[in-house]
């Protein structure tokens, strides 16, 4: 039986609110859910669908759609948000590129995103792995965009370099809060770090889409979010996802508030004004959710802004 947080143990229970009516995630009933999950576990792949606990796997897996996690399911770091567990990695599957590959072509998928674990064990934090999958998936899979959802690779300082050998068509940096709030939601994560990150990509590389995404409800305040925007535009950030923070265990950070769906259409309505290309936001809203309807879309909104000059 495998012990999640083991950190947490000692730490105060935070009971968990009942979930409002706008909040309903179905169970999976579709002959296609269970097709998909098949696929996936043929090649003992790891997805952050089941690792994380997502809300929107029902309806994802229904649509042949999966987030890949590589680099194992054990990450470095103890996010107070996060159901991923911790503790020592194992080691790295060298075979992992390939696995993927096959399995996203056996779902023919159009989109994928390929997200990971934080490795701070690893040198280059993992982005040499995230290189040959990409490697990978262009060689087998050469009609299928790609998405990358990265670590902050803090203090690595090579890992941009290596990123640049491999590039995907979204790089996916999530800030998850605000900075008041990094102490304790994320200890091993700089903010300015992670933003930096965003910046640099952007402005070495600057034909490909970034995102970044962030929950509420964990005690930030409207100004507070609006002044990430703000940062995240300062980075040129082209899209913004928004969602609700929803608590995996009594061990985990708080829950502060559910945030109704009118709140989220604001949210949606000042990003949109401050120049994000694209930005959902809802309660269930979640990093990769319909990543691949938002690409293509996204897609069409630089052509237009092109022909247009």
């Amino acid at each position: 039986m495998t012990v999640r947080h083991p950190e947490k143990i000692n730490k105060k229970s935070n009971p968990i609110p009942k979930k409002p009516n706008w909040i309903r995630v179905k169970a999976p009933t579709s002959s296609l859910f269970e097709k998909t999950k098949k696929i996936v576990k043929k090649n003992h792949l790891i997805t952050v669908c089941e690792e994380a606990a997502c809300p929107n796997i029902s309806e994802c897996w229904q649509k042949k759609h999966a987030t890949f996690m590589i680099l194992g399911d054990t990450c470095t770091r103890a996010c107070a948000f996060c159901n991923v567990k911790t503790g020592k990695p194992n080691d790295i599957d060298k075979f992992e590129p390939y696995k993927i590959s096959n399995t996203v072509k056996d779902l023919d998928l159009e989109h994928v995103v390929i997200t990971s674990v934080d490795r701070d064990d690893l040198d280059d934090g993992g982005a040499q792995h995230f290189v040959n999958v990409i490697k990978s998936l262009r060689e087998l899979c050469p009609k299928t965009t790609i998405e990358i959802l990265t670590p902050d690779f803090y203090k690595k300082n090579k890992a941009q370099d290596i990123l640049s050998e491999g590039l995907p068509d979204v790089f996916n940096h999530n800030l998850e809060t605000v900075p008041r709030l990094y102490p304790t939601i994320r200890p091993g994560s700089r903010y300015f770090i992670s933003l930096k990150l965003l910046n640099d990509i952007k402005k070495n590389f600057p034909f490909i889409f970034t995102k970044s995404g962030l929950m509420v409800g964990l005690g930030e305040s409207k100004e507070e979010i609006y002044q990430v925007m703000d940062d995240l535009r300062s980075a040129d950030v082209d899209f913004l996802t928004i969602g609700q923070y929803l608590q995996p265990t009594e061990k985990h950070a708080k829950l502060e508030k559910f945030v109704t769906p009118e709140e989220f259409e604001t949210y949606k309505k000042m990003a949109y004004a401050k120049g994000f290309l694209m930005v959902a936001s809802s309660p269930l809203t979640r990093s990769s959710y319909h990543a691949s309807e938002d690409f293509a879309l996204l897609k069409k909104i630089r052509n237009k802004d092109l022909s247009s000059h």
